[in-house]
């Protein structure tokens, strides 16, 4: 869980310099998900050091998602908002309300309560139906985003948010499908490919997600994806229990911690900085 929270702290940074980064730049043409800013968006410092920081978190995800459920660890990823939100409030000088700092307290609340009715991850390997699932899962995650790109700006941000989200619980379900570490087992384990996929196809459509519409709205639909549907998965097909007695606990604060970081999903918004004659940063 220690793992779990520090992954989230990594992730709630990261995405305000990403929000910053990603406003900085000149936008691409056309009205579809652009891969080219991808390539654009990496010229920037603190896209740069988001990624970093997105590198590390996803490796204390990893040994989190080894070690205890997918609920509790989606869980904890939801409060990477929380986080965002207390960041925001040194880096871009914003002042919380007092309804903001109560869905602070919320989340950590949640948090708490999760933490404390966690068990043991499920001893459930997966079958290879559910490993072919998650592949095509991940294709249609990106063709729905891409499809999502070219609806309005309100209606694009929470698509390319959801497909972003669906595509990290992708990734959180397909480490608990990969059982040895080894070149065999990983050339031939759909799951790897879903994991690729849906990790790479959630970093595009969350840097498009970021660049034009809605940042909150994209936010809250990242929050939801990544941390609703992995987390029925791993409860339904690989066995993640509860500690006994504790099922109501771990059910209420999971919906504790996750509507504590919807209200604060606002937190994902950054200034566009003041750019000088063609798109570059003054």
């Amino acid at each position: 869980m220690i793992c779990a929270l520090a992954s989230a702290v990594c992730f709630g940074a990261a995405s305000v310099l990403q929000a910053v980064a990603t406003r900085a730049i000149a936008p691409g043409t056309g009205s579809g998900v652009d891969p080219g800013l991808l390539m654009r968006v990496l010229k920037q410092w603190r896209y740069l050091a988001g990624l970093g920081l997105d590198g590390l978190g996803f490796v204390l995800q990893i040994v989190a998602l080894r070690h205890i459920p997918i609920y509790a660890v989606g869980a904890a990823l939801a409060g990477s908002l929380a986080v965002t939100a207390l960041i925001a409030t040194r880096m871009l000088d914003i002042r919380l309300s007092r309804a903001e700092w109560t869905a602070i307290v919320v989340v950590c609340a949640g948090l708490a309560m999760v933490g404390l009715a966690a068990g043991a991850e499920g001893e459930r390997s997966g079958s290879d139906a559910l490993k072919w699932a998650l592949l095509v899962a991940s294709v249609v995650m990106v063709l729905l985003g891409a499809a999502g790109g070219r609806l309005p700006d309100k209606a694009r941000a929470l698509v390319l948010g959801l497909m972003a989200g669906l595509g990290f619980g992708v990734v959180q379900v397909a480490v608990r499908l990969i059982d040895e570490i080894s070149v065999g087992e990983l050339l031939t384990n759909p799951a790897t490919y879903a994991l690729l996929i849906g990790g790479g196809g959630a970093f595009l459509l969350l840097t498009s997600a970021l660049q034009r519409g809605s940042v909150p709205t994209a936010t809250a639909g990242l929050v939801l994806g990544e941390t609703i549907a992995p987390s029925l998965v791993g409860v339904i097909w690989l066995g993640d229990e509860t500690r006994a007695g504790f099922a109501w606990l771990a059910v209420l604060g999971f919906a504790v911690a996750v509507a504590g970081a919807l209200a604060l999903a606002r937190f994902g918004e950054a200034p566009v900085e003041e750019t000088a004659q063609g798109g570059t940063p003054a």
